[in-house]
């Protein structure tokens, strides 16, 4: 039996527009506008991650063409091409930043925090950056090289439910140390970093604050063996070391004891060091809790390779980060998706799905406990003959 509206309607609808409405107000971003809402902006813009549409014009004529689906977007027509990148250029980016913040709320709900891999109670985060290239000629305000544009994306993921907790856009040059020393950390959580944050500095910082982190440990770094601990049985640990760092400079930025832990990469066949200021853990712990890093690296993966991320359908810097913002929110949706569904789908999957079924007319949430399911069709009553 067909549905009465159609799935991205669904999607769409998920976010309250109430709550929509006072972000509107909130951030300004309908000040002198003439029949263009921020709504429209917000659907045409999910409409292009969702879709994958590669310019302006195909976000317009895709929505133009769905043959009266958009009343129930809350859209009375599709948007002109020029109409949508004045938008992008002027209206506040700022909306799509608070209104990735109140979808995040919602997707806390519904996250199966419970379900964690681990089981010790502390909040488990990883912070890195990407790098989004430029094209210098069309955005020469991002300049990174002297041939070359770019912006960073630096993210903080939560690992109960693999959510983007936190996320700042920078020029491609600014550093990620200097990034990672403004974001507030809970106390009694654990940061996993790669080797790009290694510095004694925001280790010292985090340290301070109670916060626990898990790095990859430099070989060239100098440093003396305090203790050495037993590694367990049929397991990848090689070694099991508290020590202190005795560099000239280290030792005065860092004088506390700190953990080395030697795993064996089997897939690698090498070794690989972890450096932590948590003492009490096991080391298989530790090892599992670095390996678990690689879910940043996976959503990193998706959000440029599934959604609108690396081509731009505008050139001003409010334009680029409207876009970014919107498919960061793209992306909760699609978690929040995968958390009532009873389906599990991996994210690139699902994307591919629905960019498939977007204007399908069923109902979302028995399509995702069985998006393979052919539906029923039954015939219209009226159409019936009487014999």
């Amino acid at each position: 039996m067909n549905f009465t509206t159609n799935m991205f309607s669904q999607i769409v609808h998920i976010i309250p527009r109430t709550s929509f409405s006072r972000l509107v107000y909130a951030t300004g971003s309908e000040r002198h506008a003439k029949g263009f809402s921020s709504w429209d902006q917000m659907v045409a813009m999910l409409f292009c991650q969702f879709a994958q549409a590669k310019s302006l014009r195909e976000i317009s004529d895709g929505l133009a063409v769905t043959c009266g689906k958009l009343i129930h977007l809350g859209l009375l027509n599709a948007p002109a091409k020029s109409t949508l990148a004045y938008a992008n250029a002027h209206r506040p980016h700022e909306l799509f930043v608070k209104l990735f913040s109140q979808i995040l709320d919602i997707c806390h709900e519904e996250s199966p925090g419970k379900k964690k891999k681990f089981r010790f109670k502390n909040k488990l985060l990883s912070l890195d950056s990407t790098t989004i290239d430029l094209c210098l000629s069309m955005f020469p305000w991002a300049k990174y090289r002297q041939t070359k544009g770019a912006v960073k994306l630096h993210l903080l993921l939560d690992h109960d439910g693999y959510l983007p907790d936190y996320a700042v856009i920078t020029d491609g040059k600014h550093h990620d140390i200097k990034v990672a020393c403004n974001f507030t950390l809970p106390a009694g959580s654990i940061i996993v970093v790669d080797r790009g944050y290694y510095d004694f500095n925001l280790f010292a910082q985090w340290n301070h604050s109670g916060v626990f982190f898990v790095t990859r440990f430099r070989d060239n770094a100098v440093y003396e063996v305090i203790e050495e601990h037993s590694v367990p049985s049929n397991s990848n640990v090689l070694k099991d070391q508290k020590i202190r760092f005795t560099g000239a400079k280290t030792s005065l930025k860092y004088p506390q004891t700190l953990r080395r832990v030697v795993v064996w990469d089997q897939e690698n066949k090498k070794e690989v060091g972890l450096l932590t200021n948590h003492l009490n853990f096991g080391a298989t712990t530790i090892s599992q809790i670095y390996r678990d890093r690689w879910e940043i690296e996976l959503f990193f993966k998706v959000l440029k390779q599934h959604l609108k991320i690396k081509t731009f359908v505008g050139t001003s810097p409010n334009a680029l980060k409207t876009q970014i913002w919107t498919a960061l929110i793209a992306i909760l949706l699609l978690r929040y998706l995968q958390f009532k569904s009873k389906c599990y789908l991996p994210l690139c999957r699902l994307v591919a799905l629905l960019r498939l079924n977007l204007f399908t007319y069923r109902n979302l949430w028995d399509w995702l406990v069985n998006p393979f399911e052919i539906p029923p069709i039954e015939p219209d009553p009226q159409l019936q003959f009487v014999f």
